[in-house]
């Protein structure tokens, strides 16, 4: 097998690559200064006191207890968020026995390090939980600092799947960049209900055309078992994401939990982190792996799938934990230029199991790299080269194999090669204008909706926007709904997936409507053109704070525009309306425990993270009033 042969690297890629470089230079030296310090050429439980390691082993099995006396085997940590509640990380509960006998067999040791909460936006949707999902990527990245700060380990294993999780993981890895890590996915469940039917009941529901009993049914068929839920969203995308950077194994991402193959790769994980360590004689530090170019192909490989809008959060907060400073910008330069090659849904009617078998990781990456839009010399936990990612795994008897992966889609309504995509652009794009700036996905947005003007219906909770949804207070209108005191510092940046049937239900009364706020609409938002992750946020004196009932406003997908048609004038002398939460109406649901969380975040281009940027670096993104400076109602 050998790589594609690209035409050169795309020059708008190069372009981005390099200004990417030379704006984290500082940051970059910086983070890859301390990780080298930080590893040795030994097991680093060698450096350990005798009483610490004794602490470290007493537990153990004895032919473990053993090998940990000793200094010649390396030590794997293993890092799970298993709970047996969501369908998504339920198939973990076994995965530590596995991993351990494969990394013995391999000649190494292994130890389960810690586990980290795992929160599901699905269950959450809606409810005071939804307050605290954003922030449990930052408890999820802490979480996994602790399992590794025991100096005992020598590689990693990483056991995630979905929204906060995944980056969190990453996060908490990378802050032990010294450490080679692989990360190891569970796969979706297989398709139920067509995600299409599942939308249209939930529209009905809405409309008041279905009953609780019908909705909570087509919900049951669609998320029916275990694995991933099989739509296009976050937890997708951060399987997609894992792939591209090079910390999954080749071909593994989209596999089904409890198959044979599912097994043989958790197998190979565990095998394959014992020869990245110093012992097994293929050092591959994590952080050295995701670097500069590994970042920008994150990026190109979240808009060439119309990937999740949480990303644009997220892949900031990453390349930050690295030293690598990722703007918006970036990624709207990118959108630009990179084509949309799937449709899953929300983008489409097709799920992740019709895209793996359309040709899946093994083609997109392929064509991507045939493109010159991916960097192929990058370093992954494979080996050299992101080419090996064109490989699909395949079973010999028990053990993995890989073959030369697809070179065209099987399936091109659901996947198609760069040179005939579904849009020539990516499926998201970065908005500017006096109301700030936002992500829009447009890749689920139909062309015909993508530019939308009209007055502005403003509310300060997404139930007040609910309630006069169902007192038809918004029939027969074109509205551009501004929903405020949703960004991080106000309550969390909650996802506001719970507006989508509403919103679908009043556009496709002919209405032209969009929404515009400072909250999140979930890596599932798409129909109705949504404004999302506006930055600087009302809570912190942004300007849709002085937006007020009747201001025309203009969403513009196609121009990258967001304006407000009021005179800066006017807008500056208004004062602000409504408020964020107050302290007391944090009781209750552990959200009084994140105060200290609300007033530390940082803005949603700048990754939303309680974590300061790297001391050296330079970060060139919105400049958000203080906390000290925000109004006084916020």
């Amino acid at each position: 097998m050998s790589a594609p042969r690209p035409t050169g690297t795309h020059p708008v890629v190069a372009e981005v690559t390099a200004r990417l470089t030379a704006r984290s230079a500082p940051g970059r030296a910086a983070y890859l200064a301390k990780i080298r310090e930080a590893d040795h050429r030994g097991p680093a439980r060698g450096r350990l006191a005798c009483a610490n390691l004794a602490h470290g082993f007493a537990a153990a099995d004895e032919p473990v207890k053993a090998g940990l006396a000793t200094s010649r085997k390396p030590n794997v940590a293993i890092v799970s968020a298993y709970n047996d509640m969501l369908s998504a990380h339920q198939p973990f509960e076994t995965y530590p026995r596995t991993l351990k006998q494969a990394v013995v067999r391999a000649g190494g040791l292994a130890q389960f390090a810690g586990g980290v909460p795992a929160m599901c936006d699905g269950i959450t949707q809606g409810r005071a939980g939804m307050e605290l999902s954003l922030y449990s990527r930052d408890v999820i990245a802490m979480s996994t600092a602790i399992a590794l700060s025991h100096d005992m380990f020598d590689a990693a294993l990483m056991l995630g799947v979905c929204d906060k999780i995944v980056p969190g993981l990453l996060i908490g890895a990378l802050s032990f960049g010294h450490l080679p890590t692989v990360f190891v996915p569970a796969g979706p469940m297989t398709s139920g209900l067509p995600n299409a039917e599942k939308a249209a009941v939930r529209q009905r529901y809405a409309e008041g055309r279905a009953t609780r009993e019908e909705l909570l049914a087509a919900e049951a068929a669609s998320y029916h078992g275990k694995g991933t839920c099989t739509f296009y969203g976050t937890a997708n995308s951060n399987q997609l994401l894992m792939e591209v950077l090079g910390l999954h194994l080749p071909g593994s991402s989209f596999v089904n939990p409890g198959t044979p193959l599912r097994e043989a790769l958790t197998r190979e994980a565990g095998r394959r982190v014992v020869e990245i360590t110093r012992a097994g004689g293929e050092p591959t530090p994590i952080g050295e792996v995701v670097d500069e170019k590994a970042v920008v192909n994150a990026c190109v490989a979240l808009l060439a799938t119309g990937g999740s809008t949480n990303h644009t959060v997220h892949l900031v907060a990453i390349a930050r934990a690295a030293g690598i400073t990722l703007t918006w910008d970036d990624l709207s330069d990118l959108s630009a230029v990179v084509p949309l090659l799937t449709r899953m849904y929300p983008n489409g009617t097709a799920d992740v199991n019709h895209f793996h078998a359309a040709g899946g990781m093994a083609f997109l990456v392929h064509t991507l790299l045939k493109a010159g839009l991916l960097h192929d010399d990058v370093q992954t936990v494979v080996g050299r080269g992101l080419w090996r990612y064109t490989t699909e795994a395949r079973l010999d008897g028990d053990a993995v194999v890989r073959e030369e992966g697809p070179k065209a889609s099987a399936d091109t309504a659901v996947l198609r090669g760069a040179d005939a995509p579904f849009a020539p652009d990516g499926g998201l794009r970065m908005l500017d204008g006096p109301l700030g700036r936002a992500v829009v996905k447009t890749s689920a947005v139909a062309p015909e909706h993508r530019v939308v003007s009209a007055p502005a219906r403003v509310f300060d909770d997404q139930a007040d926007f609910l309630a006069a949804f169902a007192a038809g207070e918004l029939d027969g209108l074109d509205l551009v709904a501004c929903l405020r005191y949703q960004g991080p510092a106000a309550n969390g940046m909650p996802e506001l997936h719970k507006l989508t049937p509403a919103l679908g239900v009043l556009q496709d009364r002919g209405q032209r409507v969009a929404l515009v706020t400072d909250g999140r609409m979930s890596g599932a938002s798409g129909k109705v053109p949504a404004a999302i992750h506006l930055t600087p946020e009302a809570a912190l004196g942004g300007p849709l704070a002085r937006v007020r009932d009747g201001d025309l406003v203009t969403l513009d997908a196609e121009r990258g525009e967001l304006l407000l048609h009021v005179d800066p004038a006017e807008l500056a002398a208004r004062e602000p309306t409504g408020r964020a939460p107050q302290a007391e109406e944090w009781a209750g649901t552990g959200r009084e425990l994140f105060a200290a969380f609300r007033a530390t975040v940082g803005a949603a281009d700048a990754g939303a993270s309680v974590f300061p940027a790297p001391a050296t670096a330079a970060h060139p993104v919105t400049t958000a009033p203080t906390r000290e400076a925000a109004p006084a109602h916020a």
